[in-house]
């Protein structure tokens, strides 16, 4: 039994595609005998054309793709976009951080053991926030050779440590 002109108008009444009229396999000889459109109303009615659900694409690709990405697959040069920097993270502010925290506590440490007194705690602090030095050692250095430490409260606190 041909029911294309059927399905050709089923679609039209249910404004969807022609694939996605589902026709009941037990009535096709009543859907056959269907030949206008209030004789196709009539078996949607009934419930012998019905529309089918819309097909969405499989997500099972997806699925696959992001477990290889969490085992650090599928991340060669064709699929990478944008700088290396930019693709670890913020690494200038990280670089930033790395170097500032220690300068901060290591001036905290001698401020607290008298090592340097309030005003030279201040400059260096500022100092060390416009980026003068690049690291503790560095700013050490710039404290000797400026003989900005009191180094008898060094001495007097490695004595009491010891």
């Amino acid at each position: 039994m041909n029911t294309s002109i059927q399905r050709r108008i089923a679609s039209k009444v249910l404004k969807c595609g022609s694939n996605r009229v589902w026709m009941d396999p037990q009535k096709l000889k009543d859907i056959s005998e269907a030949i206008t459109r209030e004789d196709v109303r009539r078996l949607i009615k009934s419930g012998a054309i019905q529309k089918a659900a819309e097909e969405a694409p499989s997500r099972m690709g997806i699925r696959l793709r992001a477990i290889k990405k969490k085992k650090g697959r599928r991340s060669g040069h064709g699929s990478r976009k944008g700088t290396f920097e930019s693709r670890i993270g913020n690494t200038k502010k990280l670089r930033w951080i790395k170097t500032i925290r220690p300068q901060r506590q290591m001036l905290g440490e001698l401020k607290a053991t008298g090592a340097i007194d309030n005003e030279t705690y201040k400059t260096l602090y500022k100092l060390s926030k416009g980026g003068v030095f690049r690291s503790r050692k560095h700013l050490e250095l710039y404290m000797k050779e400026h003989k900005m430490l009191n180094e008898n409260a060094i001495k007097e606190e490695k004595a009491v440590k010891k």
